[in-house]
């Protein structure tokens, strides 16, 4: 068998790529990953700092991955979710202490987790970073995988047991692979901004579903929170042509007045929301975890949480061929780990799936039965606790990274 260069090669070091880069600092494996874009120098906070919503699961991980405590001090906890219905009477609210629980989950800006997750990478002994540097081209050499980069410098091979790609929904990888995506275009956008209202949050999230889709606002550290607005694309147009106050007027209208009046918004972006999901994920030695296997509805914040899951099962899978000497891209690990997370990404496409086009239909018996089913679940401790566990990622697995441990063993972390 020839020799490769490194055993597993991570295309792709944003927040996906660089999290599985972390999981496996511990394992015998050789890694390299390739990453287009520097990370970006440490700066003083900007109110329109992007976020992301943590699940307790990407908690759990991120505690076995050591740098949780570092995330969460920089992070708005959610101690309550408020889920409605735009001109319907029903509501319902999760409650992190009616499940004896510090929180239903977290919000972090975006800068905050490339940092962290980032920070110990250049003194990984066994990573190599290729940044800046492109995929250009793959080569399936039967044990190996040949890959061509492109780099400040010029052309540069190398070859890997394994590729992974986490190169996102626009998938460099995918793409030379001819793996094509099944999407499911939803005709929505989603405009996504940071608000400032004029009562505190106090650590409460909404989730209010309209006539053209939900609308999330998600707590910030301090006074700010995350907005996404989803629309249709006519309306996202108009409403990012808006100035600022008409903006925030337009906003008020579909939100309502839980917060009292909105009194600052951010920058703004737009973002097309289809379903998109690669019709293979894993083809030869090459794997696709995050968007470049599945992009999914923002409905819920289910989409990161799902791929760091992917991470986590992948590393456990990884660390153990590595301990045991054997091919990290031999089909069959592979498989295995893809039957393993096979449930999870089900359940979760399903779920978002569901809310979107239940909560996105203005068909009269719908906007009943979703009133009373919101109802339901507020009156139903039993209905409103799975609509939680779904949310909040439960079936995480129950490999030591979805538990919160490291992946090397106590012996190996004593001798650390």
């Amino acid at each position: 068998m020839s020799q490769a260069d490194v055993d597993v090669l991570i295309v792709g070091g944003g927040m996906v790529g660089a999290s599985l880069a972390r999981a496996l600092a511990s394992s015998p494996l050789r890694l390299a990953m390739v990453e287009a874009v520097p990370a970006p120098a440490p700066g003083q906070p900007s109110y329109d700092d992007r976020s992301t919503a943590l699940s307790p699961s990407s908690a759990r991980i991120f505690q076995g991955l050591g740098c949780w405590e570092a995330i969460r001090s920089a992070a708005a906890p959610i101690r309550q979710i408020h889920v409605s219905d735009q001109g319907s009477f029903g509501a319902t609210r999760l409650k992190a202490e009616a499940e004896s629980l510090e929180a239903l989950g977290h919000v972090v800006p975006n800068r905050v987790l490339g940092q962290t997750l980032h920070a110990g990478l250049p003194v990984q002994r066994n990573l190599q970073i290729h940044c800046p540097a492109r995929l250009h081209a793959l080569e399936d050499l039967g044990d190996r995988v040949q890959a061509r980069l492109q780099t400040e410098t010029g052309g540069q091979q190398l070859s890997a047991r394994l590729i992974v790609a986490a190169d996102g929904s626009r998938s460099v990888v995918r793409e030379q692979l001819g793996v094509p995506v099944r999407t499911t275009d939803y005709g929505q956008v989603g405009i996504v901004a940071n608000v400032t209202p004029e009562r505190p949050h106090q650590g409460r999230a909404f989730e209010r579903f309209t006539r053209e889709g939900p609308l999330a606002l998600l707590p910030l550290p301090g006074e700010a929170m995350s907005l996404v607005w989803t629309v249709r694309a006519a309306t996202a147009q108009r409403l990012m042509a808006l100035e600022s106050a008409r903006f925030l007027d337009a906003l008020q209208q579909a939100f309502g007045y839980r917060l009292g009046r909105l009194l600052r918004v951010g920058a703004r972006a737009a973002y097309p929301l289809p379903l998109m999901r690669s019709t293979a994920r894993r083809q030869g030695r090459v794997v696709m975890v995050g968007n470049a296997a599945h992009t999914l509805h923002p409905v819920a914040g289910q989409g990161f949480n799902l791929a760091l899951r992917d991470v986590a099962e992948l590393a456990e899978h990884l660390h153990r061929a590595g301990q045991a000497g054997d091919d990290p891209g031999a089909p069959r690990l592979l498989d295995s780990y893809l039957r393993a997370r096979r449930p999870d990404y089900r359940r979760v496409v399903a779920f978002t799936d569901g809310l979107v086009r239940l909560f996105s239909n203005s068909v009269p018996g719908l906007a009943l039965g979703r009133s009373l089913g919101l109802l339901g679940m507020e009156l139903a401790p039993g209905l409103r606790r799975r609509l939680m566990q779904q949310a909040m990622g439960h079936a995480a697995g129950r490999g030591r990274l979805a538990r919160g441990l490291p992946l090397e063993s106590d012996a190996e972390v004593g001798h650390g």
